[in-house]
């Protein structure tokens, strides 16, 4: 029961599920995620931690860059069964359509680059 709490608390907000969206299309750095939800970037690293404690995404660092993606094919079934139904469920959402064509613009600049100008901000 444990599992199915933090993955329900964890999808409690739809900031957490937009990620889960966008990261259904391979592994973003936390810049590109950043810039996604136009959020602070502590506010998306609490967001990140969350997901992450529930096993809804994985992480790795590259030096000081923090990648995220969802969980591979060893995750939990209630974790596939989880990601799926967001997957299936936001699949005609105007919010994902939006999102989607804003991570092509997103993907189309360098990471260091959108780190840089987030620095300075």
């Amino acid at each position: 029961m444990r599992e199915t709490l933090e993955i329900a608390k964890a999808m409690a907000d739809g900031n957490r599920l937009r990620v889960l969206m966008a990261l259904s299309g391979g592994e973003l750095c936390v810049c590109q995620i950043v810039e996604l939800l136009e959020l602070a970037p502590s506010t998306v690293s609490k967001h990140m931690s969350i997901l992450r404690q529930a096993r809804l995404v994985e992480g790795r660092r590259d030096g000081r860059w923090m990648h995220y993606r969802l969980p591979g094919r060893d995750a939990s079934k209630a974790i596939g069964d989880a990601v799926a139904w967001v997957r299936h469920s936001l699949a005609e959402s105007p919010q994902t359509a939006q999102d989607k064509k804003r991570l092509a613009a997103i993907l189309a600049v360098d990471p260091e680059e959108i780190c840089r100008r987030q620095c300075r901000s």
